[in-house]
């Protein structure tokens, strides 16, 4: 028989791991910074809380909030820990209800906060995100309610006159969904994760990104969408059309290099070493490394 101070010592031990367990499952907790409003245009804001030093935004991707005279369009929604935070910044820049969304592709920190605005808000996104928006934890049950009402296929307008919105989808790169949205009347676009920093690209192959296409993707969106000023890019400061030209460019010479490189039997270590960022003022290669793998990856498919 079990003494009765080994049952007990068993049982913290037990409780000790449940704690750490459930401390481990829980996600880390964001800090409260507040999300700011970038205007634009007297009718368009950008909501953000980008931070010193970080190449993306603590509360997840850049938000536009497109205010016309049947109500707001919202470009993405942030993480779902920044729900409050989100409502707080809309209401501060208009009192219109929110009566659509629109998501550039599929992730938690773009369609984080869907919910939040009322069964009857319109979603629109391009189909292969609903698609992976289905498989979402975030999406299922009572919640499935929320997945894009609207969907297309390569090209959908919006509203009209003033209040259009343009969307495209050129092919696979950051995921197999992504949507360029335009604002024709504003010359302003949206390019969600498509362009999301100065820095090697994040292809989510779990949901359809390639970082080979990537480069042909984004040559395709340039040549296809044209009158723009402004460029809102899913995770860093306002951006023109220079810069997705020369992010192409980018995406484009690390492809290659790390085909040349897998081609020639290199390591992705010794690809990654030998690409020079340099060449690209202003880059980063935080992110270089893993889109070389990502290559890599690709290529034995």
């Amino acid at each position: 028989m079990i003494k009765r101070s080994v049952l007990v010592a068993i049982f913290v031990a037990i409780g000790a791991l449940s704690m750490t367990t459930v401390a481990y499952q829980q996600p880390p907790v964001q800090p409260q910074v507040p999300i700011d409003a970038l205007k634009l245009k007297d009718n368009l804001y950008v909501l953000t809380t980008s931070t010193p030093g970080n190449a993306g935004t603590f509360s997840g991707g850049n938000v536009a909030v497109f205010i016309t005279d049947g109500g707001v369009t919202l470009v993405d929604t942030k993480l779902a820990t920044w729900g409050q935070q989100l409502l707080d910044a809309v209401k501060k820049v208009t009192n219109k209800p929110v009566t659509r969304i629109i998501n550039t592709h599929t992730h938690g920190d773009h369609t984080g906060n869907d919910d939040k605005f009322g069964a009857t808000v319109e979603i629109v996104a391009h189909e292969n995100t609903k698609a992976n928006m289905e498989k979402m934890d975030a999406f299922k049950g009572e919640k499935a309610q929320f997945l894009p009402k609207k969907v297309y296929k390569d090209t959908l307008t919006v509203g009209s006159g003033k209040d259009r919105i343009e969307l495209y989808y050129f092919g696979a790169g950051h995921t197999n969904g992504d949507t360029f949205v335009v604002f024709p009347e504003l010359r302003i676009l949206h390019t969600g994760d498509m362009f999301a920093w100065k820095d090697g690209p994040f292809c989510d192959r779990t949901n359809g990104g390639n970082c080979i296409a990537l480069p042909q993707t984004l040559a395709k969106a340039i040549a296809g969408i044209k009158n723009i000023d402004t460029i809102i890019p899913g995770h860093s400061p306002m951006m023109t059309p220079k810069d997705l030209q020369d992010f192409q460019r980018f995406t484009a010479d690390l492809a290659a290099h790390a085909q040349a490189a897998s081609k020639a039997g290199k390591s992705v270590d010794e690809a990654f070493a030998g690409f020079d960022v340099s060449k690209y003022p202003g880059y980063k290669n935080e992110r270089v490394k893993a889109a070389i793998q990502s290559v890599y990856d690709e290529l034995k498919k």
